[in-house]
């Protein structure tokens, strides 16, 4: 019941800088991508071309002992010492013509035979603060996918690392024909890098699984790498040597998925090449994640929802994501992002999560001292990640990386006893849980070793200036001789700089100061009030003049000396620090691994925090979990955050007995945002929120399938006909008994005969099903089902008629309300088309063909009083054996309202024209 590994869902959403460049690798330029991130290969990669053989400089993952040796020798071709295989002849990877899109993927080399830079960003060495981050960052998700073949061919093994979280999550899962699962969390990882085995990939060979991942990720990059390297036995053995003590049972549940520890065996391998630096031993969060443990939502149907992107603008705020983010960290973000993308399924953990919204709801000190204990958290797990990797180079860059590193952690510590605090006051099981993680004496621990290296008040702080003076002075003083001796010459020339400038102050009378930027170092900073200088310009020995308004920044040769001979200094500063930082981490790396379970508290708690402060924020209900759909006055969630609209509330109900509910009404009368509105309302539920409604009961949802949208495909030649299908072909084949299926509009890409026909039988095998389906239709002939099909039901969007007393004529009143029975409204269509500019002559025309018509196609269907009998007395079974299972009235609440089911009962009886009695024995 508490939270476990599989609460934590990893995401790719923190973004962050890459590393400085070594020595070797400063006569190569950056490789630049499309967002504006700049890239580079190690050096070793370089020299595996050049020279064609095994490289010394490799470390590896494996403790030293390994017989596992790598060998990165590259060429194209399918020889032995070949790792990587071009993928450039796959079909998606072509242009007009056939042409090969040439990717950057590392080992692969062109037709000329040269080589091209790896894009994998190596990894960063920065912690973003939470306030500059955001949940949509980068891609710096690395997967590896492998299947089984003959026999075992649909079972699939992945692997999965994102490059600034250190965590390795395992997956393994039998797949249908379509491979939609597979597609599914390759969608939600966002990946930077696909690995798939060379047989995969072979030219004349390949898999289908293949075919279909090229297909959807025409953007990713592609590795083939040699079969060989998916072993299940490398894979075990690296689990059993990286994995942190506190994750080790994560053994148990793996040690027999071959194919996961297959696709982790090549996912390492491949990362220990790429990566400029290793992984300490014991030191990664392992977890395996199948795909029971969470709903599935498909791309398709996640971008139709508007969960994570609004579809008319790729960077508002008005989706799901926008209306319930209102987080602080970048974990929270991440983790508020992926559990949209796969709500849970299991009841008692949603049931946990809504206790604890609960109680952040009623008590106003808990919510706001963990809103302020959460708030100053820095990307826990983007710290942790750099923590646990070993460079391989010592560089003077790394060397600051590593002091902002340890200043990070012991902001991060500092923070520890206020949550721990905070939580002491929650009741709840989620909070006295976390609350309990906490008291881990490690953290006090680490903290205390910290404190005797570094200095008490050395804090992290924003600006280059502050960070710069906290990580020349973090070191205490007296451990380091020569590190007191550095610090006191940089301070000296801090002071003569300072000296400089208030000699030119005086010297010319101009109101400088001393200004420091990252780019220019100590410079002087002057603002003219009367916007005119003396003489009408600077004096000459100032150089490098800016100018923005009435400010100026200058320097003077003077100061360039100074500011040379203070990098000097502070590259010794930074260097001695270093070399006792790294012996402070080596005393503190074996109980470092706590900190996965701060980042899961703090992740957690920020995004429940961020649930509670949405229900603040608007009015939501706690929702229930039954075997039914039930909804009071629901609304949009996310048309109710935007300015000026106030959606119209609908009640809803689906159950067992009335699964398949068909919506009609007229053009923009408010169906598909009918639609939208459920299955956003059920998204809410099952992450652990209150929704927009006075009350709401749900069944939790396995799968969630749409079908929306009226739009042709390009790039697949694919018309609007085509895509009905494609997408109705794959609810077909992936539905179960407990999903939740919305259609808008089906058949509408056809002739109407072909159409209707289209419609009735989709409708007919999702009737012969348990799901709970959703179905928006013009059509209105669907809508005789009702009378074939106890479980299925009418209704249909309301709209008034005005007439003008003036003109005389008569227009259409959108009401957006839902009322039960079929739409009375005909030729809605032709209403719509009369708001445009199409002259009046056409459109009486167009009225007087379809009347006809009409008359001819649409024949009105009577169900005789057998058929109502039979409905009235299945409507009442299943009503009871709802009540049955979920009624929590007491007896006299229960009875009146039983009495009231025997009252509608008797009233459909009486509307059949049968008798209409009941015998009961009253209590």
């Amino acid at each position: 019941m508490f939270p476990s590994s599989t609460e934590a869902v990893m995401d790719t959403s923190d973004g962050g800088q890459i590393w400085g460049r070594s020595p070797t690798d400063r006569s190569r330029p950056y490789e630049t991508t499309s967002d504006g991130a700049a890239y580079f290969p190690p050096a070793s990669f370089h020299q595996s071309f050049d020279k064609g053989s095994s490289s010394s400089s490799h470390d590896t993952f494996l403790p030293r002992g390994s017989t596992d040796e790598f060998d990165p020798s590259f060429r194209l071709g399918r020889t032995n010492a070949s790792l990587f295989a071009s993928t450039s002849d796959s079909p998606s990877l072509r242009g007009p013509g056939g042409t090969p899109k040439l990717r950057r993927t590392p080992g692969f080399a062109g037709a000329s035979g040269g080589t091209h830079p790896a894009r994998t960003p190596l990894t960063d060495h920065t912690a973003t603060s939470c306030s500059s981050a955001t949940a949509s960052s980068g891609a710096s998700v690395l997967v590896a996918v492998v299947e089984g073949r003959g026999l075992a061919r649909g079972e699939i093994g992945m692997a999965c690392l994102n490059l600034k979280c250190p965590e390795l999550i395992l997956s393994q899962f039998s797949d249908t024909g379509t491979y939609a699962k597979v597609i599914t969390k390759i969608h939600i990882l966002v990946p930077l890098e696909i690995l798939m085995p060379d047989t995969a990939s072979e030219k004349g060979k390949r898999t289908k699984l293949f075919s279909l991942i090229t297909e959807n990720f025409p953007g990713v990059s592609f590795t083939a790498i040699q079969r060989k390297y998916f072993n299940e036995k490398k894979g075990l053995e690296y689990i059993q040597q990286l994995c942190a003590p506190e994750y080790v049972t994560v053994l148990m549940e793996v040690q027999a998925k071959y194919y996961c520890l297959a696709a982790a065996a090549a996912l390492l391998k491949y990362l220990e090449f790429i990566q400029n630096s290793v992984y300490a031993g014991k030191s990664l969060k392992v977890s395996f994640r199948g795909s029971e443990q969470t709903a599935m939502i498909d791309s398709t149907s996640a971008a139709n929802l508007e969960l994570v992107v609004n579809n008319r603008d790729h960077r508002s705020g008005h989706t799901l994501l926008g209306v319930l983010n209102h987080t602080k960290t970048p974990g929270g973000a991440r983790r508020l992002r992926s559990n949209i993308l796969e709500p849970l399924v299991d009841v008692d953990t949603i049931n946990i999560r809504l206790d604890t919204i609960q109680e952040l709801l009623r008590d106003n000190e808990l919510f706001f001292d963990l809103k302020n204990a959460i708030a100053r958290f820095l990307d826990i797990d983007q710290l942790l990640s750099v923590l646990v990797q070993i460079p391989k180079q010592e560089t003077a860059q790394v060397a600051e990386a590593k002091i902002t590193h340890i200043i990070q952690l012991k902001h991060t510590l500092d923070l520890v006893p206020r949550l721990r605090m905070a939580l002491k006051n929650g009741n709840t099981a989620l909070l006295k849980a976390y609350g309990a993680s906490l008291e881990d004496n490690r953290f006090d621990m680490i903290l205390e070793q910290i404190k005797t290296v570094i200095n008490e008040d050395t804090t992290y702080l924003k600006g280059s200036l502050n960070l710069r003076t906290q990580k020349c002075y973090a070191v205490r003083p007296n451990i380091n001789e020569f590190l007191d001796i550095a610090r006191r010459a940089y301070t000296e020339i801090v002071d003569d700089i300072a000296g400089l400038v208030s000699q030119m102050k005086e010297k010319y009378s101009l109101p400088m100061r001393t200004s420091y930027s990252t780019a220019r170092g100590f410079f002087i900073q002057m603002k003219l009030e009367g916007g005119v200088l003396p003489e009408g310009k600077l004096p000459s020995e100032f150089i490098k003049v800016t100018k923005h308004k009435n400010n100026y920044g200058f320097t003077h040769p003077d100061l360039i000396k100074m500011n040379e001979r203070c990098d000097e200094a502070l590259r010794e500063i930074f260097h001695m620090s270093y070399v006792v930082i790294c012996q402070l981490l080596s005393t503190i790396h074996e109980h470092i691994h706590c900190l996965y379970k701060l980042s899961d508290a703090v992740s957690m708690l920020d995004m429940l925090l961020s649930l509670a402060n949405a229900c603040i924020v608007s009015d939501y209900v706690r929702p229930e979990f039954t075997d039914t759909l039930a909804i009071k006055q629901g609304r949009h969630p996310i048309l109710e955050q935007m300015v000026g609209q106030q959606p119209v509330s609908n009640n809803s109900f689906i159950s067992e007995g009335s699964n398949f509910v068909i919506i009609t009404g007229p053009n923009m009368s408010g169906k598909s945002t009918y639609l939208k509105q459920v299955a956003l309302c059920q998204v809410m539920a099952q992450i652990g929120s209150f929704v927009p409604a006075e009350y709401a009961s749900f069944r939790v949802a396995d799968q969630i399938f749409t079908r929306i949208g009226v739009d042709d495909d390009f790039e697949t030649n694919s018309s609007t006909f085509m895509l009905e299908m494609k997408e109705i072909s794959y609810i077909i084949h992936n539905v179960s008994d407990r999903s939740l299926i919305i259609i808008d509009e089906l058949g509408r890409g056809t002739s109407a005969e072909e159409g209707i026909g289209i419609c009735y039988s989709v409708c007919e095998f999702l009737l012969s099903l348990k799901a709970f389906t959703l179905f928006a239709t013009h059509f209105l002939e669907v809508c005789q089902l009702e009378s074939l099909y106890p479980n299925a039901e009418n209704q249909h969007m309301e709209v008034q008629h005005t007439r003008n007393g003036d003109t005389g004529g008569e227009s259409v009143v959108y009401t957006y309300l839902l009322n039960q029975g079929c739409s009375e409204e005909r030729h809605y269509g032709l209403r719509a088309a009369e708001m445009t500019a199409l002259p009046p002559n056409i459109i009486q025309e167009a009225k007087v063909i379809a009347s006809k018509v009409n008359q001819l196609l649409l024949a009105k269907h009577h169900s005789d009083p057998g058929e109502k009998r039979e409905r009235a007395v299945y409507k009442l079974a299943t009503r009871l054996l709802q009540t049955a299972r979920n009624s929590r009235l007491d007896c006299d609440s229960l009875r009146m309202y039983l009495k009231g089911l025997k009252k509608q009962y008797e009233a459909e009886l009486l509307a059949a024209g049968q008798p209409a009695s009941i015998d009961t024995e009253e209590e």
